[in-house]
């Protein structure tokens, strides 16, 4: 999101991206909400969405530790260690 300057007026496309931003936002947060009933893969999207545009520092964070525990439940999604125990 671009930063508002005081010598920068706002443009209808600032009003438009924001009011895009909002709508993924709230799609996200429902995702969130009712994770037992959507794919890894979608909450995983959502988790990305908040942690990047979430509203406040808490909401940013829990979407963080989301994405760590998706990330702990799919071990695939990592390189496998070695024999050493290192990845």
């Amino acid at each position: 999101m671009s930063i508002p300057r005081p010598f920068r007026k706002t443009s209808p496309r600032d009003h438009a991206r924001q009011d895009w931003i909002d709508e993924r936002r709230r799609e996200a947060r429902m995702v969130v909400a009712d994770v037992a009933h959507h794919s890894d893969y979608l909450v995983r999207l959502a988790c990305n969405v908040l942690a990047t545009h979430g509203e406040t520092f808490e909401e940013r964070e829990d979407a963080r530790i989301l994405l760590v525990i998706l990330d702990g439940k799919t071990p695939g999604r990592l390189p496998a260690p070695d024999r050493a125990g290192h990845s």
